[in-house]
């Protein structure tokens, strides 16, 4: 089974670091955690048509957490902190 472009691509994660290194061509993606560099790099060029140098990833363990006499944990997360061509960047709404 394929996935595409927007299955792999969850949502572009804008935070103070997010945007701190956007000064040096990187943005930082939160992907699906079955998804590898390669899917990573052909879905980020397919989905905002630019020139991808290179792609990092990180899986963030969700938390556990507590509430009164009730237990659960946070969900799990990948990231991928990805290196465009020189003069590019992702450009997002809202």
């Amino acid at each position: 089974m394929t996935r595409t472009p927007t299955d792999i691509v969850k949502a572009v994660r804008q935070s103070e670091k997010a945007r701190r290194i956007a000064g040096y061509d990187q943005f930082v993606l939160e992907v699906a955690p079955e998804a590898n560099k390669i899917e990573i790099r052909q879905a980020v060029e397919a989905l905002f048509k630019v020139d991808v140098r290179r792609v990092n990833t990180c899986n963030t363990h969700g938390k556990a957490r507590r509430l009164a006499s009730r237990t659960g944990r946070r969900i799990d997360r990948k990231h991928a902190i990805v290196t465009l061509a020189k003069g590019q960047k992702i450009e997002v709404k809202g």
